[in-house]
């Protein structure tokens, strides 16, 4: 080998030229170091506004159908969560988690973003995890609690996913991973490859799981030639829609192993139109990725796991014109996992009658999203409430233990 061309440099520039390093599953080194808790955390944000009263939906409460003549449902048994929210039925499959006691939802919540009802703003908020956009953002709040918590490393936490993530960025050491890096590589590529790490085990290792990572989907990575690749290619664009899948599954895999948190986003929940149709592929996404997630990691780490959803804000009480819902307030939030104390909905509902509505449109919400989440990583981690509240969310008054998890 010429000098001054190591191996490792080799695999920084390979992957330099597909993707930027920090997308790369090459470039991320495979030591992993111990850290001092066993439980996991997932954190997936529902970009786009999820509708609460739609996927966990009020039905004893006279007002909602009274609001959403066109998109209100009658009540399904075999969907009942308490005798008195049903779920949707694109989460359906999610119900046997349900009477597990490994599913749960907390209706009402909110970020402290009230009225301008942007997505962008709405999201930075819910990422930062503060009072206020105010000052500009710097970090988010999944990375200021990983900078409290002593021997996490890059491996201790995954951003999974194309989009910078605010969420976990931060002075705190966070890796990276695209569903969608191509790796496909031809016969003699993969062999250049493998001659080239020969003689450094952990490298070659790094190699296979990165181009196994890479196909996730389950098709074979090495092409004979150029057309067997550019078929390969089409095969998959073909398909599509599986990245979240992809997502899930690698999430899965690092958690199995050293990787104690996990975020990753879904999209599509923006409902201003047939909400009725719209909404249901969102939903039946997010629910193949908790099952996904669940086998994945399997029974052990599944005991060990909290799952926590979480969205921008909630949408108007009244459907819109064209049976849709617009930007609203109070919404839901969706929790799941095998550490989790659930088979319940959580959280204080204030009724949909006009007067009790927050503007008289929305929902009001009656506790912050940020004490949910605070309240999963006090019990997930053992962070003390001082630091949740001061540091992690500065200007949370976390209130009463809701005793969420196990």
């Amino acid at each position: 080998m010429a000098q001054g061309f190591s191996r490792r440099g080799f695999l920084l520039r390979a992957g330099a030229v597909g993707c930027s390093a920090a997308a790369s599953p090459f470039v991320t080194p495979m030591s992993f170091a111990a850290t001092p808790w066993d439980n996991r955390l997932v954190v997936i944000i529902l970009r786009g506004a999820m509708d609460g009263l739609d996927a966990v939906r009020p039905w004893g409460d006279a007002d909602f159908a009274v609001a959403r003549p066109g998109l209100v449902a009658g009540r399904d048994a075999a969907l009942d969560l308490d005798g008195y929210f049903g779920l949707h039925p694109a989460l359906g499959a999610l119900m046997p988690l349900w009477r597990a006691g490994e599913l749960a939802a907390v209706q009402a919540v909110s970020t402290p973003y009230r009225d301008r009802r942007s997505h962008f703003d709405g999201q930075d908020l819910l990422e930062a995890g503060g009072m206020s956009l105010a000052g500009g953002v710097k970090d988010g709040w999944l990375n200021r609690m990983l900078q409290g918590v002593p021997g996490a490393t890059a491996q201790t936490t995954y951003a999974i996913g194309q989009e910078s993530m605010l969420l976990t960025s931060g002075a705190a050491p966070v890796s990276n991973w695209a569903p969608d890096v191509d790796l496909s590589l031809s016969a003699q590529g993969v062999r250049l490859l493998e001659m080239t790490m020969q003689d450094d085990p952990g490298l070659a290792a790094a190699m296979a799981e990165a181009v196994r990572l890479a196909d996730a989907d389950g098709d074979a990575v090495v092409a004979e030639d150029e057309g067997e690749r550019m078929a390969m290619m089409q095969g998959k664009a073909l398909r599509g829609g599986k990245g979240h899948l992809r997502i899930a599954d690698f999430a899965a895999l690092q958690l199995r192993e050293a990787a104690r948190v996990a975020s990753f986003s879904i999209g599509g929940w923006d409902t201003h139109v047939n909400q009725a149709n719209t909404l249901t592929r969102p939903l039946k996404r997010l629910a193949e990725v908790i099952l996904r997630l669940r086998d994945g990691v399997g029974p052990k780490v599944w005991g060990k796991t909290t799952v926590v959803m979480m969205t921008e804000f909630g949408r108007t009480v009244r459907e819109n014109g064209t049976r849709g819902t617009d930007h609203g307030t109070g919404g839901a939030m969706l929790l799941a996992g095998g550490a989790l104390r659930g088979g319940r909905v959580y959280g204080a509902w204030p009724g949909l009658a006009e007067t009790a509505l927050y503007d008289r449109r929305d929902l009001l919400p009656t506790s912050d999203v940020r004490a949910w989440a605070a309240w999963a990583m006090r019990d997930a981690f053992g962070i003390e409430r001082s630091q949740l509240e001061a540091r992690v969310f500065p200007g949370l008054d976390m209130g009463d233990d809701p005793g969420l998890l196990l």
